[in-house]
């Protein structure tokens, strides 16, 4: 057993507290973003043990930087560990394609992040700290709406792609944001200057480097990141002849994981899967992109103080409401922004979407401004909607989002169509 690291005692002397406020000390790596090849690019460095080797603004891990933190205070975590990657190569080989060079293409997550053991070894050998922003591996999922398909005769077992007892045999990658602030800048219409001063003023002046270090160009927020779930060869997704089924998911853990049924979001998910396995088992391929923004990142709490507010108002839960509700509580309808999201399919070498899964116009519009073409679009069947999403639901087709069915007209719309909270 591991013996644990010291931990920090109550009443001892300070340290010295090292402030990076200004550039200084020595052997910090360039970093060239949309460079050719990664020697060209650099690594990116975000560590804390050789802050000199440090070429990032933030640290790795994102959210999770701040149990990192814990477990050093505690005496869990020595600070001057790093990861021994022996053997952490990805399982399927990812890129490079041509978008990993094209700045506009790419400004929010690293394409070579999950190559770093490899393409920076003679960096690591020399001391460098640097680590993986992307992990690739290969997994079973098994959902009960899978194996009720397999049941009911929706789904076949094929034993490649779904096997006998319900298990879709996926490729996953896990993906940590990395921002190139430029760039990023530039997707929401801002200046770089205006986007680095509220992001250091809206995190409480957490990272100074924002506004002190403009030598800084990359970012490393404290977010959380997305997993991606592929259905067949992952070298297909970048062919734009071999069909491809696509859903861009974000975060609802109520329904997700519990499966409330006051929203559409894990019907509609597992809807996704099935139509990915259907599409695999085609000749094509299947992806579902998962991003953490919980609450239409606003948050949990949010998210729950809102139910309240609709469930309580004068007249009932309806879909006239829906929307201004939200903004009631939250000052926002939706902060989403789906600007960054088209990354992660130019990161896999998308072209074309032959099906998306999808009924939300920001997704469509974020994908295909940003060049990728999108074929067919499928709307979660009537019979998949829990009764108490019907408000959610009327409310988005009458705002506009994709479907094929009728659209409610204002009457409709008034008729409260929510249970109640008791």
């Amino acid at each position: 057993m591991a013996t644990p690291a010291e931990p920090v005692k109550p009443g001892a002397a300070p340290r010295h507290i090292r402030l990076t406020s200004h550039a200084g000390g020595y052997g910090a790596l360039p970093i060239h973003w949309g460079a050719a090849t990664a020697a060209e690019r650099g690594p990116v460095v975000g560590t804390t043990t050789q802050r000199s080797h440090r070429n990032v603004i933030g640290t790795h891990s994102g959210s999770y930087s701040v149990y990192r933190a814990l477990a050093v205070a505690a005496g869990a975590l020595s600070r001057h560990h790093k990861a021994d990657l022996t053997n952490t190569a990805p399982t399927d080989i990812i890129g490079p394609y041509p978008q990993w060079s094209d700045p506009s293409k790419i400004v929010s997550l690293d394409p070579w992040g999950a190559t770093v053991a490899n393409v920076f070894e003679s960096e690591l050998a020399a001391g460098y700290d640097i680590r993986p922003t992307i992990a690739v591996t290969q997994a079973h999922v098994i959902l009960p709406e899978v194996i009720e398909g397999l049941q009911k005769g929706r789904l076949q077992a094929d034993g490649t792609v779904l096997t006998a007892g319900g298990a879709a045999m996926v490729t996953k990658a896990a993906i940590e944001p990395v921002w190139w602030l430029p760039g990023v800048a530039a997707r929401f219409g801002c200046s770089e200057n205006d986007l680095r001063r509220v992001l250091f003023e809206e995190t409480g002046g957490m990272y100074p480097e924002l506004v002190t270090r403009s030598d800084l160009e990359v970012f490393l927020p404290p977010i959380g990141g997305q997993t991606l779930y592929i259905f067949g060869n992952p070298r297909d997704l970048a062919n734009p002849e071999v069909e491809l089924t696509a859903r861009v998911h974000d975060e609802c853990n109520g329904s997700d994981v519990f499966g409330s049924d006051i929203c559409t979001c894990r019907p509609y998910l597992t809807h996704a899967i099935e139509e990915c396995i259907q599409g695999a088992q085609r000749g094509g391929v299947g992806l579902v992109a998962y991003s953490r923004k919980e609450g239409r990142a606003l948050g949990e709490v949010t998210k729950f103080l809102v139910y309240n507010a609709r469930k309580r108002q004068v007249g009932g839960d309806t879909a006239d409401q829906y929307f201004a509700r939200t903004e009631c509580v939250a000052g926002v309808q939706d902060m989403r922004f789906q600007e960054l999201m088209p990354d992660v399919l130019h990161w896999l070498g998308i072209k074309k979407i032959h099906r998306l899964v999808s009924m939300s116009n920001m997704k469509f519009d974020a994908i295909t401004q940003s060049g990728i073409e999108i074929g067919t679009r499928v709307n979660i069947p009537d019979e998949l909607i829990p009764a108490d999403a019907r408000v959610e639901m009327d409310a988005k087709v009458a705002a506009g989002y994709f479907s094929t069915g009728p659209v409610p007209d204002a009457e409709e719309l008034r008729k409260p169509k929510g249970r109640e909270l008791t």
